[in-house]
């Protein structure tokens, strides 16, 4: 049974389902594998307040590999499902990418503070005071991506640690990293039409999440959640995301794809931008 987490509005946050169904899935692994890859569906919203149950079926498990279905429900309704596979550790081939940005926390820090005293914007986005709230701290990389609201390339990221050490063994720090990769993310593909999720300009909400481990992260150090949106069309939006440590080590990818169904004078724009000239 998953309990009720920290939340923003009414419906459940989804980083929180992945999170605890991937440690629900973990909890029936034997043989010392470790989450190598996560995919999930939000299949209907949520109640934050409510309780979730967790299923979990094993749908194949070998030597070095598991699969694991895990359902969730509140009562009667089907909620969530995802599928997760395990690993065990082996040798091989190895490359990565490096960080599209600098790994410069403290430069980050600093410009989201002067952001904070200096732009106008700051004091009318109530998501800053609400993200005080969550057990991830959060630092920007452009304050202005994140919490204003004019058009920009879709493209952006964020330094993202635990508010408080968790201590935490390698299932749990995967689990951590599955919370956090739900958050500030889906705004990617929007960030180019002036939109932001919870206004009255579109109506948005994650469809799927999907993460492969490469490695174990620490998420009570600071890690780069490099994030960027290649496409969007017909109410959808895809987003993906690469999460490196302090080090400039590649631990983990993220991809998604959400519903950005334009609303209001943003519907109207679209589909005036859309008629033959």
């Amino acid at each position: 049974m998953g309990e009720p987490g920290p939340a923003i509005g009414p419906r459940l946050f989804g980083g929180q389902a992945v999170a605890q169904a991937l440690m629900a899935a973990s909890g029936e692994e034997q043989d010392g594998r470790l989450a190598h890859s996560v995919h999930a569906h939000f299949l209907r919203a949520g109640a934050a307040s409510v309780p979730v149950e967790y299923t979990v079926t094993t749908l194949a498990e070998g030597r070095s590999f598991a699969t694991r279905r895990v359902e969730a429900r509140q009562g009667a309704a089907l909620i969530f499902a995802m599928t997760a596979s395990f690993h065990g550790q082996e040798p091989g081939f190895a490359h990565a990418v490096d960080p599209p940005f600098d790994l410069d926390v403290e430069a980050a820090r600093n410009s989201l503070k002067s952001w904070m005293a200096h732009n106008t914007e700051a004091a009318s986005s109530p998501l800053i005071n609400h993200l005080q709230h969550r057990p991830v701290e959060i630092v920007p990389l452009d304050p202005g991506s994140l919490f204003g609201t004019r058009a920009r390339e879709a493209q952006t990221g964020s330094w993202m640690r635990m508010r408080e050490a968790a201590g935490a063994g390698p299932q749990m720090q995967r689990a951590l990293l599955a919370y956090a990769s739900d958050m500030m993310f889906l705004r990617n593909s929007l960030l180019p039409h002036g939109v932001r999720p919870g206004g009255d300009k579109a109506q948005v909400a994650s469809l799927d999440h999907a993460i492969w481990f490469h490695d174990t992260p620490d998420f009570d150090q600071w890690h780069l959640f490099a994030t960027g949106s290649p496409w969007a069309g017909h109410a959808r939006g895809l987003n993906q995301g690469h999460f490196f440590s302090v080090d400039g080590k590649l631990v983990a990818t993220v991809a998604q794809e959400n519903l950005m169904r334009p609303l209001g004078s943003s519907l109207d724009r679209v589909l005036a931008e859309s008629e033959p000239s």
